[in-house]
């Protein structure tokens, strides 16, 4: 493979040669800036990169690598990082000009264990505004005329566009699944506190997940494993022991996995195009499948989560809106201003009532399933940047805690990516993904 496609290798196989001294890190980090700085004009997915940077810290790589240090699992691997993760030597602005200029001292959990393992932090990618819903300034690298999703809009963009072969991402409601979706990569929003937030902008508690992007199921694992873990400063953390995300993930089930078909009461924001496709693909799976009715109780999670997410990002953001409200978005300001207003008894009992989800899905896999399949979006990548799409089938599982990855396996009419959404039981990651890769070969055998 010659230098100029090294920024399409996957991490897993890049990560491999460098140990190999097949590829050093600075040819890999170079063909990734080559391409970025023939792509980035248009699809605009980064708001900080410096090369020279990028680059010592290749060398660094390379040379720690001859000098006979240890080798990390990401060694010499560049990653892209959401521009609301602290970067000590990098700015941090969360996608407003109220933090413009920010520079952190001290990097995000999940950044320092992504440079433990010997990652390059390649750059920050694009956030919306303090990754909420009004856009920044990337587009879908598929149509530049379609939106890229959000709020990890950089982050998809720029795995699906081949500027880097990872990044970080988040998803309070739908950021990490949507944007996956529509720019056309897998995107991986691991159980809730499985990977620690410390150091991200806080949003919400309850809701707030770290999230990965890649091009291929082995990568998500091979990035997962590195970054899940107990960290001290997030109380939603808990120590165990490591989990072999790749290993798992490559496994072949024990038995073929049997999936729940949800439509969920958001079935009527479903495009015609979408309906269709889930209907074939559900056909294709024949006996593999069963449609099953979302329990009644959990008819209102819509409601609770935008309870929780208005009244916690109103008490996150409240400097903000002290003293810079007049420099944020009209729908920011609205958000903050609701979640001010909302009452301690139905914040509280949106939380119990977000708890008790939990209780019930976890009945239902101990029952009898091993993962639900439902859309990731209402349909493909809408036509225009003024929103980011709809994130109306995420917010259940975010509300729920529970893992869930977006599948990019079907295409719409117009040829852009349409979302498979893969939920899985919370704190069985590693059998999500292992169910995520048969179904991925399934459906290719048959295709």
């Amino acid at each position: 493979m010659d230098a100029k496609s090294a920024n399409w290798r996957t991490a897993t196989d890049a990560a491999r040669a460098i140990r190999e001294g097949a590829l050093s890190s600075e040819e890999l980090v170079q063909a990734c800036l080559e391409h970025i700085r023939a792509t980035e004009p248009t699809v605009q997915a980064w708001t900080f990169l410096d090369e020279a940077h990028a680059l010592a810290q290749a060398r660094a790589a390379d040379q720690g690598r001859r000098s006979g240090q240890p080798v990390g699992a990401l060694c010499g691997v560049p990653v892209g990082v959401k521009d609301i993760f602290d970067t000590a030597d990098m700015p941090t602005e969360n996608g407003t000009v109220l933090h413009r200029g920010r520079a952190p001292h001290k990097d995000a959990a999940a950044v320092a264990r992504l440079r433990a393992a010997g990652a390059v932090i390649l750059g920050k990618t694009v956030t919306t505004e303090c990754a909420y819903f009004s856009p920044g300034k990337t587009r879908n690298p598929h149509n530049p005329e379609h939106t890229p999703g959000g709020s990890s809009s950089g982050s998809a963009a720029a795995v699906a566009a081949g500027m880097v072969p990872l990044a970080l991402g988040s998803q309070t409601n739908g950021s990490v699944i949507r944007p996956a979706a529509f720019c056309g990569t897998f995107g991986f929003k691991p159980t809730h506190g499985l990977v620690p937030r410390s150091g991200v902008l806080k949003l919400s508690r309850t809701l707030d997940h770290v999230g990965v992007f890649a091009r291929t199921l082995e990568d998500v694992a091979l990035l997962a494993e590195e970054l899940v873990g107990y960290d001290e400063d997030d109380p939603d953390t808990r120590m165990q022991a490591r989990i072999p995300f790749t290993a798992l993930a490559a496994e072949e089930p024990p038995v073929e996995p049997l999936l729940a078909f949800i439509r969920t009461p958001q079935w009527e924001r479903a495009e015609p195009e979408t309906r269709e496709a889930f209907d074939e693909l559900v056909a294709a799976l024949g006996s593999r499948i069963e449609e099953v009715e979302l329990f009644p109780s959990a008819s209102e999670a819509w409601d609770w989560h935008r309870t929780i997410m208005e009244a916690e990002m109103a008490a996150n953001l409240e400097r903000e809106w002290r003293h810079g409200r007049d420099k944020l978005s009209e729908r920011l300001r609205a958000l903050i201003e609701r979640g001010r207003d909302i009452r301690a008894v139905d914040y509280q009992r949106a939380v119990a009532s977000g708890a008790q989800l939990q209780e019930s899905f976890e009945d239902l896999f101990i029952q009898r399933y091993d993962a639900i399949l439902t859309p990731s979006a209402p349909g493909a990548a809408p036509r225009g940047l003024a929103s980011t799409g709809d994130p109306a089938f995420c917010s259940l599982w975010t509300l729920s805690g529970l893992p869930s990855i977006n599948l990019p396996i079907m295409r719409s009419a117009n040829g852009l990516p349409l979302g498979v959404q893969l939920v899985g039981r919370r704190h069985f990651d590693g059998r999500l993904l292992r169910t995520a890769r048969w179904l991925v070969a399934r459906l290719s055998a048959e295709s």
